[in-house]
């Protein structure tokens, strides 16, 4: 079975992307730091931020500009992978979970896949939407 070849520069490009989004990432949590039984706003606006970036940039990406090897790369996998964290999100519900806030895990989990499946969905949308009017 061969490997497939690993292009450096598309590799550069979701590393710059991934610092990028690490950083946004870091400065949501700073700003917002979450107690022990509440609601995590740093991973839920990462999360939906990151979903509404990736419906914005990817559809606008793939419908309305060039193509180009890089772009995608770096906004799709590495800002947006790195921003986003549905790692955390499951972290974060396991706690509430073990602590007794079953509701608010609830509400937490249905807000954050609601929110960003709005989100994709409105952003695709507004890039299509623009696409008939020009």
């Amino acid at each position: 079975m061969k490997l497939p070849s690993l292009d450096p520069r598309e590799l550069l490009a979701i590393f710059c992307g991934g610092l990028v989004g690490a950083l946004g990432r870091i400065a949501l949590v700073e700003a917002l730091p979450t107690a022990p039984g509440s609601w995590p706003w740093s991973t839920f606006i990462a999360n939906v931020a990151g979903a509404l970036l990736l419906g914005y940039f990817v559809t606008r990406l793939q419908e309305r500009l060039p193509l180009s090897a890089y772009r995608r790369p770096f906004i799709g996998t590495g800002v947006c992978g790195a921003l986003t964290t549905f790692s955390a999100m499951q972290l974060e519900l396991l706690e509430m979970l073990g602590t007794g806030h079953a509701l608010l895990a609830l509400a937490y989990a249905a807000a954050s896949v609601g929110a960003g499946w709005l989100s994709v969905s409105l952003a695709a949308g507004l890039v299509r939407r623009a696409a008939l009017v020009r």
